[in-house]
């Protein structure tokens, strides 16, 4: 009788819990979605750590709050021997776009040292404005929002001034103007010595002082001649200074003129791409011998090649 007492006693003790126990497993499920009432599916309890980090992944920031408009802030940093520019703006987790449109760099493969560069906070880079632009034109012309030009600019209207300089966040160079800063806009045309440069010089027919539009590039007769960037031919055919020539548009601005060939090797208005022969080296026209005479001209006026030309 004793026994059957204490046996009782026991169960009263244990019932509660017993009935209540599928409630507590119930609810630790939903507040623990890791933890699964589900026999395992073979991989030794995976699913459920899918499930967990699964729902560790919902709780980080969405992407858009990383990339919220932000004010425009500056600090420096001086350039130092050895220093290259694509090395610097990788240091602060920039474009090497940003810090040339920035600082208004010409040549980024010949940095003066202890030139000091501005350094923003956030890619972008800087614009003039022009007339009849409207934050809206400039926006989609560069393929940005309106609302972070407000907020690096710190402009409360769409009002903007005329000649006046914005930071567009998230804007980048065109990339004819970043080839031309890198002096990798054109591949040579033909492999060879130089024998005469872009300026004055003492004319070799005349002996008087001249002005030489381009770069003389000596190199054997018949040798091809190749496109130096892509472009549709604008013309061709013989003039007395360049004998046989030939002229290409490109985009940005330029046009390229390739004379002394001894025959040309396509036609105008075609439309050729980089590393195309487009002629063959001779000595027509006023030559002294074997060589391409090759001028590079910017929105119609001659500009010196050697710096647009790949190293």
């Amino acid at each position: 009788m004793a026994l059957f007492t204490i046996n009782r006693g026991v169960a009263k003790l244990i019932l509660p819990f017993v009935v209540l126990a599928p409630l507590f497993i119930f609810f630790a499920a939903q507040a623990h979605p890791s933890v699964s009432a589900e026999p395992e599916d073979g991989m030794g309890g995976r699913e459920s750590a899918v499930v967990s980090v699964s729902a560790a992944v919902e709780d980080l920031p969405e992407p858009e709050e990383f990339s919220k408009p932000r004010m425009l802030l500056y600090s420096s940093y001086t350039v130092k021997k050895g220093d290259v520019l694509s090395d610097i703006a990788r240091q602060f987790g920039l474009n090497s776009g940003t810090l040339v449109s920035l600082n208004n760099i010409k040549n980024a493969r010949n940095i003066a040292i202890d030139l000091t560069l501005k350094i923003p906070n956030q890619d972008g880079i800087s614009y003039k404005v022009k007339k009849g632009d409207t934050l809206e034109s400039i926006a989609k012309a560069n393929k940005i929002e309106v609302e972070p030009i407000k907020v690096a600019n710190e402009l409360f209207s769409s009002n903007i001034t005329l000649n006046s300089t914005l930071f567009l966040p998230g804007a980048e160079m065109p990339k004819v103007e970043e080839q031309q800063i890198y002096g990798d806009l054109f591949i040579w045309p033909v492999r060879g010595r130089l024998t005469s440069y872009y300026g004055y010089r003492r004319s070799p027919f005349t002996g008087g002082r001249s002005f030489h539009a381009g770069l003389d590039i000596a190199a054997p007769n018949g040798y091809p001649i190749k496109a130096a960037m892509a472009g549709r031919v604008q013309s061709m055919g013989w003039d007395n200074t360049y004998g046989n020539f030939v002229v290409i548009s490109h985009q940005g601005g330029y046009r390229t003129l390739y004379g002394h060939m001894s025959r040309t090797a396509t036609q105008s208005g075609a439309y050729v791409n980089v590393d195309d022969v487009i002629g063959y080296v001779g000595s027509t026209g006023q030559s002294t011998g074997p060589h391409l005479h090759f001028t590079v001209y910017k929105n119609g006026a001659t500009v010196n090649p050697r710096p647009l030309l790949m190293r």
